[in-house]
């Protein structure tokens, strides 16, 4: 087990999934994004996504071929444990976005919220887009939130990256044209504010 998974395992394994400062009781912002463009066949992975509820609302909305990577097992555990037999369908990783074997050119929609800014190394940065140019079809749309300038300088005790769109945008570079920006204040469990950026682009 590396340092970094069992930081996050430790975690979710000390709070419950509602306690974690990026809750969202409901991914309304996420939902939005995904379903413009997306229809219910699309392949659709969330990264970090592991006691998130995005999953919930994306089987309500009838999208059927979903993956849900993380590189705790606890939280994907606490998302099969909430969502009982519906979770069955879902693909579930316990993984590192780094390194995981994800399949080429397959996936519709890449979405991740609150996993990018800790990557503070340029290496794993790099091997995260990598990823993505590998595992997204051309066409596909990449969802990636991320805290803004006005969000912490460090989240679960750990160093964080701030973006603004343009250099958040410009970690993945030319093989994907953006197609949007905005900005979100997040409120978490403890009433504190936190900014949030989401970048949205296609895959070229």
């Amino acid at each position: 087990m590396t340092d970094r998974q069992q930081h996050w395992e430790e975690i979710y394994s000390g709070k419950a999934a509602e306690q974690v400062s990026w809750f969202q009781p409901h991914a309304a912002s996420s939902l939005r994004l995904i379903a413009d463009g997306a229809n219910a066949n699309a392949h659709i992975i969330d990264v970090g996504g592991g006691a998130s509820v995005l999953v919930d609302g994306l089987l309500n909305a009838g999208y059927r071929n979903l993956t849900v990577l993380d590189l705790a097992e606890p939280a994907l555990a606490a998302s099969r444990k909430r969502l009982g037999a519906r979770a069955q369908p879902v693909r579930w990783i316990a993984g590192d976005i780094t390194r995981a074997a994800l399949p080429a050119a397959h996936y519709d929609v890449w979405h991740d919220r609150a996993v990018f800014h800790f990557l503070t190394d340029p290496v794993d940065r790099a091997r995260y887009v990598a990823q993505v140019l590998n595992s997204v079809k051309p066409g596909g749309r990449v969802i990636v939130a991320a805290f803004g300038h006005g969000g912490p300088l460090q989240c679960s005790g750990l160093d964080v990256v701030r973006y603004a769109p343009d250099t958040l945008h410009a970690e993945f570079g030319a093989a994907f044209r953006l197609l949007g920006h905005e900005t979100e204040t997040h409120h978490t469990p403890t009433g504190k504010e936190q900014e949030f950026v989401y970048c949205y682009c296609v895959r070229v």
